[in-house]
């Protein structure tokens, strides 16, 4: 059996969407291990992307040059007024189209064509090219940003082009998916797709990472540490949690001498955290670090590691974290709206809250606080989801649906 793989990021650090495209080259390799995976990589800007650590057949790094020429950002502006089509992002779409309308897919039984960044350049550019009708798109985001779920972005003209453009994409591809089951149901109806949007969960695999340097890693001071690493952004809800552990705090000294909470953050309302928990001891707010010594700091020195949903009233994504955390059976707790992506994959009721109620926070986070006191048990909060058994069977049923296969 032979893979084409067209993929946008596969970087390792500071990006779940390279962290979740690199361990799916992996899980490909292991679903089928005798057969070929050619990956073609387009990126806009050179990185050190440790592209040795895959397990490929072969992969060709292409470096898309995407600064539009003055002349097309001045003609952009009359443009876009009298015909309301963006030239720029037309312009842009050509370059990553170039490369791939050289790629001779014809010779491969099956085409995977995967997004990254908020732009999802990859799967745009195959607009009117011959590999579209193979071609298996897996959509990471929903597209434009204006449909992000937490997105402060407005709606406007222009994402209503971008959103023309995505349907005729839909409508020609082989097959569609995303990567959240409650992503697949909202972007078939937005694209007006008259075929079934499958599911293919983001993956976690450690062996395509190089988590050697534990340089930064923070050893923990107390029995139970709890920990947040990642970004506030969308609606993510971590002020809830603190003022929860802090009213734990205030009723049992226990918590104050053997428990402890570190945040590495990054984004909206940092400063008005640090200012607010400043006086609680046992919180830590500090920096974001490195992907592998974020890695070692949650795998060794948390016991219990908080996922923050978007919201605050829906989630239809599936954080990247959820893989990785269930890889090691990490105890966790989902901080989460009332309607979610994880609400519906998390099979522990102890492992997930509501954002919105804090009483609901405390009473869930007490009793994992006591678990990890006296127990070190592994925890399965996402029973098989993220198993690779899972991960074929759902593969495979997109690859054997032939329902719009056409010949080129």
């Amino acid at each position: 059996m032979k893979f084409l793989v067209i993929v946008q990021d596969l970087r390792i650090s500071g990006t779940s969407a390279g962290i979740g495209r690199r361990s799916l080259l992996v899980k490909i390799r292991k679903a089928y291990p005798f057969s070929q995976i050619d990956v073609h990589y387009l990126i806009h800007r050179n990185t050190d992307d440790r592209l040795d650590l895959l397990p490929v057949n072969s992969i060709k790094k292409h470096i898309v040059n995407v600064k539009t020429p003055t002349y097309i950002t001045f003609l952009n502006r009359f443009y876009w007024r009298l015909f309301h089509v963006s030239l720029k992002e037309r312009y842009i779409y050509k370059q990553y189209a170039n490369y791939i309308a050289e790629i001779n897919y014809s010779n491969y039984d099956h085409v995977l064509v995967t997004s990254s960044g908020i732009n999802h350049e990859t799967i745009l550019a195959l607009h009117g090219l011959p590999i579209l009708s193979r071609a298996n798109i897996v959509f990471h985001d929903p597209y434009p940003l204006a449909w992000y779920v937490g997105t402060k972005q407005s709606l406007s003209n222009l994402d209503l082009f971008r959103l023309k453009r995505t349907i005729e994409v839909v409508a020609e591809a082989k097959t569609c998916s995303s990567t959240a089951l409650n992503m697949s149901h909202d972007l078939q109806h937005l694209y007006a797709a008259k075929k079934k949007f499958y599911t293919l969960p983001h993956q976690f695999d450690a062996s395509v990472f190089d988590l050697s340097d534990k340089s930064q890693v923070l050893k923990k001071s107390k029995k139970v540490a709890i920990s947040y690493h990642g970004a506030l952004m969308f609606g993510r809800n971590i002020e809830n949690l603190l003022v929860a552990y802090e009213e734990l705090l205030k009723e049992n000294p226990k918590y104050i001498e053997q428990t402890e909470i570190i945040l590495r953050v990054k984004g909206e309302g940092v400063s008005k955290l640090k200012s607010r928990f400043a006086t609680v001891s046992n919180i830590q707010i500090l920096d974001t670090i490195n992907f592998s010594n974020s890695s070692n700091e949650q795998i060794h020195e948390s016991d219990i590691v908080v996922i923050l949903e978007n919201g605050p009233l829906y989630c239809n994504i599936l954080v990247g974290k959820a893989p990785f955390l269930a890889a090691y059976h990490k105890p966790v707790l989902c901080i989460s709206p009332e309607k979610s992506e994880l609400r519906k994959i998390i099979t522990d009721e102890r492992c997930i809250a509501n954002m919105n109620d804090v009483s609901e926070i405390k009473q869930k986070l007490q009793v994992l606080i006591e678990d990890r006191l006296v127990s070190q048990e592994p925890f399965y909060p996402f029973g098989d989801y993220f198993s690779e058994d899972n991960f074929k069977l759902k593969l495979d049923v997109i690859l054997q649906d032939t329902t719009y296969v056409r010949k080129n």
